[in-house]
């Protein structure tokens, strides 16, 4: 997961330099970064390197994964729950790290994090919320092609769409 963050937040990157951001061997990062390769999660970056030197980028799009998809495969379900407690982590901590920046100028005040935790949905108002949600980020999110302006910085936008649990129901 670490690795797929820093090719994700970082761009394409080599066994070697991911080595050195994260403090492991290169053995140990190759082999994961092979794994991660074989699952689809990211790819070799064709043209750039050499035999010795391979590029390594995340695919784009958004990894969605489901407990419930994996029901028949108790080893696989509890791997999916680990892996979204994990990443669950990682997006608060980086939530975390930003409200503790110091930001100056115009980046000061112009993000906002909120909770709407009394909403009454039905499944499928659920579901028709999250895919508006999701299609208003894809309608901002930058062509990968373009040139990025140089005013643009990274930004952290993050979506928990779910049912909560109440007390006296199943």
């Amino acid at each position: 997961m670490r690795l797929l963050d820093e090719l994700r937040l970082h761009g394409p990157s080599t066994s070697a330099r991911l080595a050195d951001r994260t403090g492991e061997s290169t053995g140990t990062i190759s082999w994961h970064l092979r794994h991660l390769a074989e699952h689809g999660f990211i790819e070799e970056e064709a043209g750039r390197g050499t035999k010795r030197e391979r590029w390594w980028r995340a695919m784009p799009g958004a990894i969605s994964l489901s407990a419930t998809d994996f029901e028949q495969d108790p080893g696989a379900k509890a791997a999916v729950s680990v892996y979204q407690a994990e990443n669950l982590r990682r997006q608060y901590q980086r939530v975390a790290d930003s409200l503790a920046a110091e930001w100056e100028g115009d980046w000061r005040s112009v993000g906002f994090v909120s909770d709407w935790s009394n909403l009454r949905l039905t499944p499928d108002q659920l579901r028709a919320l999250s895919d508006e949600l999701a299609a208003v980020v894809a309608r901002h999110t930058p062509d990968p092609a373009a040139a990025p302006d140089p005013d643009a910085r990274p930004a952290i936008v993050q979506i928990q769409v779910l049912p909560r649990k109440e007390p006296d129901r199943p």
